[in-house]
């Protein structure tokens, strides 16, 4: 890796901008726009966001997954329950998201507390998805080491086997959880790295918002 090259490396030509009085009173709402703007641009994973969680030591630990809902309360996304996520967020229920999309210059982070969602909840979503994903669920216990890709292959096959000609039924160790944010931070890059970023806070049952320095 070529060190001078990689301190030389600029930023983006930004042309947008996020004021107080074009944003909507409701966090939700704003993110709702933005990620609508996204979508109808047709940009590859829209919905992919950084999850970073913190374990009992302290340790943190970050990783891309999908978010699969939103509502009125949080951010949905599904994973293994034996998984490292699954397993330092039952030790610490707080973590954050973070929504970067660098085609609008604008990046999102949520930070809250998160909770598993039903189990009927979670039984609605599997059904849902593409049968080799519900055969993954069944193959790869996450975060569990293997001896090699062969062995993950032959698990998936045996899976496949096992419900040939069946409904796939939802894996006991496996499920969503939701985010229950306390605080956004929306961020719109401009120009002199003079960035525009707006935090929503949760006051009682009201969300009030400043602007922060860059």
């Amino acid at each position: 890796m070529n060190k001078n090259k990689l301190k030389d490396l600029k930023g983006e030509i930004y042309t947008k901008q996020l004021n107080e009085s074009e944003i909507d009173l409701n966090p939700f709402a704003q993110f709702i726009k933005w990620m609508d703007d996204v979508i109808n641009a047709n940009i590859q994973h829209a919905n992919a966001m950084v999850l970073s969680t913190v374990n009992s030591k302290g340790i943190p630990s970050s990783r891309t997954v999908l978010l699969k809902g939103l509502d009125k309360k949080g951010f949905i996304f599904f994973t293994n329950y034996l998984s490292e996520k699954a397993k330092d967020l039952k030790e610490n229920p707080n973590a954050s998201l973070l929504f970067f999309w660098k085609e609008f210059e604008r990046q999102v982070r949520i930070n809250g507390k998160v909770k598993k969602i039903t189990k009927k909840e979670s039984q609605k979503y599997f059904k849902t998805r593409p049968t080799e994903s519900k055969l993954g669920a069944w193959a790869s216990k996450q975060s569990e080491t293997i001896p090699n890709r062969e062995y993950l292959s032959d698990k998936y096959l045996k899976a496949k086997e096992l419900f040939k000609n069946k409904d796939i039924p939802m894996p006991s160790y496996w499920g969503g959880y939701v985010l229950l944010p306390s605080t956004f931070e929306f961020w719109q890059g401009r120009e002199m790295r003079l960035h525009d970023r707006i935090k929503y806070e949760k006051k009682k049952k009201d969300w009030k918002f400043v602007r922060l320095s860059p």
